[in-house]
């Protein structure tokens, strides 16, 4: 897949320009592949590529809510989930099916307020 665009940059060097292109795309690719959440021991892992290992205690999660917001998170689609823990502390996640990851969540931890809406 690499040694077609590697190949012709190569052969008709165009400057820095397309080499930066490429490991743009390849790092965002790489974020995209490499994000998940695990829930696992009454510990919500967050994992984003190198760049996010977070773990966060269930028993500590106050509330769920549905967010479009775009800032930056380990999230890949607008979709999302914003999950507030400890006192004043939140991170922003799009788990594929959310239905589920919030009843098993509550299932966890019945004190979560969901308030998302699905």
């Amino acid at each position: 897949m690499l040694v077609g665009p590697i190949y012709l940059m190569m052969e008709y060097p165009m400057g820095v320009g397309p080499i930066i292109l490429l490991f743009t795309f390849l790092f965002i690719v790489y974020i995209f592949l490499f994000t998940y959440y695990e829930v696992d021991d009454g510990v919500l892992r967050i994992k984003s590529g190198f760049l996010i290992n977070r773990s966060i205690q269930i028993n500590t999660i106050t509330k769920i809510e549905a967010t479009n917001n775009p800032i930056s998170a380990p999230a890949t689609s607008l979709d999302r989930l914003e999950i507030f823990y400890n006192t004043y502390e939140s991170v922003i996640i799009s788990p594929k099916e959310k239905r589920g990851f919030i009843a098993h969540l509550k299932q966890l931890n019945p004190k979560i307020l969901d308030s998302t809406g699905l």
